[in-house]
């Protein structure tokens, strides 16, 4: 019977564990992350939320608010203690009884409090609402950090392609000053014209490293992140920028229910619950404690056999403990739970403020960004017109090739705008899912 009930429990347990693993990639919402079309993204998120040192800190504190209950749970049961013991004494005779000098004891000792008023119970809901409010403490940071790992993956795949954009300037520039050097030498070209050529050289491979640099930066805080290594920054891959969200489309407006279901604000709620449980505790101290004693002691001191009645100690006793001269810290202590209760409430009032504030501000930033985006990606079209013009232009004789690689440059400036501007657009709409708490 006992093996078939641990085969029984032992298949729950692999059961429930796939659903647990399930829940904390749910905090994430992985259906929005397969939105993007990148799957190089949504691998880096699952990653994290498996192997991100940060986020097992948190599971951790969960698990320790969890025992807490545990613990205040079993302060709710009735304790048993034992404690043998060798006594050894001189004991005068009296008459013909005769006790031994060396005995052995067994004895068990029993209590219980009484839990008429729930004061005990109460005690036990505090503490599972501290370990519900940790849990939405654990949800914010799983989000927070799937909103940084996303952020730096389009910073990363932005600044591929701006890479991609300067080393055309680089190469353009580098041409320029060959050619200006040429004419120069021919005396075609002042110094100031070779003195240009090779000042906006120089500055199109600085801005060249920067990128560089920024890049780099960005691999190994994704390599911390994913809770990998930063040594192994080269081997990580990653998509096209330009194929990144190319069919995604974010709301334009966000229900309330989902702003107030944010797990900040689901915390201070939680928080706000387990404050008025705490001033419900505090009035019931200022009753009696009923509690419950029972004794029972088997020795050898006494003639009979070890485990007899007849050579055994026993007591029950039930008593209304009241303590005295402690009404003014009774008193105190309910004001402390009612002056928490009143910081946690304004605490509430002002997280949910927040919450409204950066909903509406990352709609308003999202839908600015996108109509500059818009803009700049007309004024693209325009500015490749013009090239298109001066190749016709070249190709006719009437313009040379330094002017056709100039022409490459405005657009190659105006492509890195564009980028920079789609990007910005991208990150709000990351942005806006973190200050939606995941549910976008």
């Amino acid at each position: 019977m006992a093996k078939k009930v641990f085969i029984v429990l032992f298949v729950l347990c692999i059961a429930m564990s796939p659903v647990m693993a399930e829940s904390k990639l749910d905090y994430v919402n992985l259906d929005f992350w397969q939105r993007f079309g990148d799957d190089y993204l949504y691998c880096y998120i699952k990653h994290s939320v498996e192997f991100n040192h940060e986020l097992k800190k948190a599971s951790l504190k969960v698990e320790e608010y969890r025992q807490k209950v545990k613990v205040s749970l079993g302060k709710e049961l009735p304790s048993l203690m034992t404690a043998p013991a060798y006594l050894g004494a001189q004991v005068p005779k009296i008459d013909n009884f005769e006790l031994d000098t060396n005995a052995f004891i067994l004895p068990f000792l029993a209590n219980y409090e009484a839990d008429f008023l729930l004061k005990n119970r109460d005690k036990t809901r505090s503490e599972k609402k501290n370990y519900e409010a940790e849990k939405f403490r654990e949800k914010a940071v799983y989000i927070a950090l799937a909103s940084d790992v996303a952020s730096a993956y389009i910073n990363i795949i932005k600044f591929d392609r701006l890479i991609e954009i300067q080393e055309k300037i680089v190469k353009n520039n580098q041409s320029l000053y060959e050619k200006t050097k040429l004419r120069f030498d021919n005396g075609i070209s002042s110094q100031t014209d070779l003195n240009n050529a090779q000042k906006n050289m120089i500055d199109a491979e600085n801005e060249l490293i920067e990128y560089d640099n920024g890049r780099q930066n960005l691999l190994y805080e994704l390599a911390v992140m994913t809770g990998e290594c930063p040594q192994c920054v080269e081997n990580m891959k990653r998509g096209k920028f330009d194929n990144f969200s190319k069919k995604y489309t974010p709301p334009d407006c966000i229900e309330s229910d989902v702003i107030f279901s944010r797990p900040d604000v689901m915390e201070c709620e939680k928080k706000l619950e387990k404050a008025k449980i705490d001033i419900r505790v505090a009035k019931k101290e200022f009753f009696p404690r009923f509690n419950i004693t029972g004794v029972w002691i088997f020795n050898t001191i006494s003639p009979g056999t070890f485990f007899s009645w007849e050579s055994s100690l026993a007591s029950i006793m039930a008593a209304a403990v009241t303590d005295i001269f402690a009404g003014g810290r009774k008193i105190a202590n309910l004001r402390i739970k009612k002056a928490v209760f009143e910081q946690l409430f304004e605490d509430y009032k002002q997280t949910d403020l927040i919450a409204v504030k950066e909903v509406n501000s990352s709609l308003y930033m999202m839908k600015n960004d996108n109509r500059n985006y818009l803009n700049v990606k007309r004024k693209n079209e325009y500015e490749n017109t013009n090239l298109n013009l001066i190749n016709v232009s070249y190709n006719e004789g009437t313009l040379s090739q330094m002017d056709v690689m100039q022409g490459q440059n405005k657009f190659y400036e105006i492509n890195k705008v564009l980028v920079n501007r789609r990007s910005a657009y991208l990150v709000d709409i990351i942005t806006l899912y973190k200050a939606c708490g995941a549910k976008l």
